[in-house]
């Protein structure tokens, strides 16, 4: 095998864990194309998820992602016409076939890209290799046998696993329902039915396609399972791929949805094949060592500061609206967690300084600030873009504000002030909408000059949890964080003003009213804590008192609003009540509506959504407020650490949505997070910072 283009960080699983089957079905593994599509398995093969696949295309960057190949089962025939089946299934009869992982000697990624290691006997191995062309929903897998040069050769069959469907159904297969299969003699064409987007699997000219046509049925999906959805689904497999390997031999097939391969990939299946697709893997390692020589990570010189380095590249994606697109390079988006999220805008703004800022990446992050800019719509950011539409939904109180704080931490990053320059006005135009109002009951209360938000059966913070027409936690009225986010932005604004030689007096005076009245209205005395909700439904002086983590964004972002006695109280009763190794609790333990358990159908994932669920992108806004209360980040020195075992549990290399509330904190949602890994970036290198 080739020497990496470049020196990658390995994150290796112990060995010993490699035949536990539960734990190889748990943990996942992420290759991602820079397009909104991605590759998505489990450590032994088998496919968990309906969003588990080889080829995951994004139709529409970065969305309409579909599922084209779900995986491979390979079988190794040895010399001595010894066959070993290196895949594995698990069927929803319990079935589990072939039992393929128990020939897997080693798992590890090479950077962010997974590599097998199978065990054949006498000291030879097959090593199997997956990573994606970025920019191209192109995915290329690759196996080498390893062995002593005087061994025999191997005969190895690949058979696929194909499907065409929308990333977030389930395929039930038909007798008479047959993938129309164009043969070559070592690659194939695919269509699911007549009028179905082509796609192709390529192999070298040494290998052989033999067309078949047949379903395997009743493929078990446990992760569906558990979160209460269809957990069943049938896979098409148009036929075998079969290629012998003599001793240090490659073969690699290249998955493409592209309706025209790339000029460099253009002579696939040639006679350089297989030079072809080296070429791209040294291509791909280049990209992610060039990533982290950008992000100075070994100055830094901490192995969760790289690890997370990595596995922010995954999230940053082309948006593709070239309608929308005055310099289409620039058409930046992050996807806010795989494999199910699109982008949203709430969650783009606070990971941006973590993913783009943290990592050096100015010219990814200017391009994601001018792209939103132009979604702008009534004062409003977009909460998020849906698969299958191209109409952004714009249900969000806190996207539009979490903005201006992303545009401070670029222009103190760059010193870009022309970008600012060139948003002040739009700037300008998003306060005035949200003084006069605008969608939702989003508008300044001219009595006290505080935010209030609301509207019937709509969600609106970043608790946005709803099922059908219930809202699980609607706060509406004037949320804490949003108060707090709608001051900081104001003084943003005038800030900005004096130095773009503008007048500030307009923001002067909408700060002082919020200086007036935030805290006579929010504090909650006889809690010691901030009132989550103040004028609760709309009705004047109803409140609501759930001890959340919310308050923490006023001590991190608006800390002149809060005297340092009550400062202290906040930070005290958050640490003894939210805080925990992984996250901040959405909600005390001691409320009554307290859930420490996420899990089951949708209904009651989403109850325990906010309701007691911890949060890792959390500690960023905890981290804040330490460095805003204490003057220093003393109590954030061992709070990463847990991390670093994080990272070879679920999505592997990468950081969960959410995990339980209650200990041993397993983690649980989404395997791999934008905003769990940005903030613990950015947390990461402020400690390098301040020490």
């Amino acid at each position: 095998m080739p020497e990496p283009a470049a020196p990658l960080p390995t994150l290796a699983l112990d060995s010993a864990t490699l035949h536990d089957l539960d734990a190889d079905l748990e943990r996942e593994w992420l290759v991602t194309n820079g397009l909104g599509g991605y590759a998505l398995g489990s450590v032994c093969g088998a496919t968990t998820r309906s969003y588990s696949g080889l080829l995951v295309a994004a139709v529409r960057p970065p969305v309409d992602r579909a599922v084209l190949v779900t995986k491979f089962d390979e079988v190794v025939t040895l010399h001595d016409g010894t066959a070993l089946a290196l895949g594995t299934n698990e069927y929803a009869d319990g079935t589990i076939y072939p039992r393929g992982y128990e020939f897997l000697a080693a798992f590890a990624l090479e950077g962010s890209l997974p590599r097998w290691t199978f065990d054949l006997g006498q000291g030879a191995t097959l090593e199997k290799r997956i990573w994606m062309e970025h920019g191209s929903n192109i995915t290329f897998v690759q196996y080498c046998y390893v062995a002593d040069s005087a061994a025999s050769p191997v005969m190895l069959a690949l058979t696929p696993f194909c499907l065409d469907r929308d990333h977030h159904s389930v395929t039930q297969g038909a007798e008479d329902w047959h993938f129309l299969v164009d043969a070559a003699p070592a690659a194939c064409t695919v269509r699911a039915f007549a009028g179905a987007m082509p796609y192709h699997l390529i192999a070298g000219p040494t290998a052989r396609f033999t067309a078949s046509g047949e379903w395997n049925w009743h493929i078990f999906h446990r992760q569906e399972h558990a979160r209460g959805l269809p957990d069943s689904e049938d896979a098409y497999m148009p036929g075998c791929f079969e290629v012998t390997l003599a001793p240090g031999e490659t073969a690699t097939l290249a998955l493409s949805a592209e309706a025209t391969l790339p000029a460099m990939l253009a002579a696939l299946g040639g006679p350089q094949h297989e030079a072809i697709c080296i070429a791209a893997l040294d291509r791909e390692q280049a990209r992610e060592a060039a990533l982290l020589a950008q992000a100075d990570t070994a100055a830094h010189g901490d192995e969760l500061f790289t690890r997370l380095a990595l596995a922010a590249d995954q999230f940053i994606v082309a948006r593709s609206d070239a309608e929308r697109a005055e310099q289409p390079e620039t058409q930046v988006t992050v996807i806010a967690g795989y494999p199910w999220f699109t982008d949203w805008g709430r969650d783009t703004m606070i990971a941006l300084p973590g993913v783009t800022l943290t990592t050096r990446r100015y010219a990814e992050a200017r391009g994601l600030l001018r792209t939103f800019a132009r979604y702008v719509n009534q004062g409003m950011l977009p909460n998020r873009f849906p698969d299958g539409s191209t109409a952004p939904e714009y249900n969000t109180v806190d996207a539009t504000l979490w903005y201006f704080h992303a545009i401070s931490a670029y222009v103190d990053a760059t010193q870009d002030w022309s970008l600012l320059d060139d948003l002040f006005p739009l700037l300008a135009d998003i306060i005035e909408w949200h003084v006069r109002g605008t969608r939702y009951g989003i508008g300044v209360d001219p009595a006290d000059g505080l935010l209030r938000a609301g509207a019937s059966g709509m969600q609106l913070t970043w608790m946005d949890a709803k099922v059908g027409d219930w809202v699980v936690t609607p706060r509406r009225g004037k949320p804490v964080e949003v108060n707090a986010l709608w001051y900081h932005a104001l003084r943003l604004m005038g800030f900005w003003s004096r130095w773009l030689h503008r007048d500030a007096s307009r923001y002067d005076t909408l700060c002082a009213a919020v200086e007036q009245h935030f805290l006579p209205r929010f504090w909650y005395a006889a809690g010691g804590y901030l009132y989550d909700v103040v004028d609760v439904e709309g009705e004047a002086g109803a409140v609501d008192w759930s001890l959340r983590p919310n308050q923490l964004v006023a001590l991190a972002l608006a800390k002149p609003l809060i005297p340092e006695a009550q400062a202290l109280s906040i930070m005290e009763i958050a640490e003894r009540e939210l805080l925990t190794p992984l996250g901040l609790r959405t909600l005390a333990p001691n409320d009554p509506r307290y859930q420490g358990a996420y899990g089951g159908d949708q209904q009651a994932r989403d109850a325990a959504y906010h309701q007691g669920t911890v949060w890792p992108w959390l500690l960023g806004v905890y981290t804040d407020a330490c460095i805003s209360v204490y003057g220093d980040s003393g109590r954030m020195d061992d709070r990463l650490k847990p991390f670093m075992a994080h990272l070879s549990v679920a999505g592997l290399g990468s950081i969960s949505e959410i995990v339980q509330g209650n200990p041993p904190f397993a983690p649980c949602g989404c395997p791999a997070q934008a905003w769990s890994v940005a903030e613990l970036l950015r947390v990461s290198s402020l400690l390098h910072e301040r020490r």
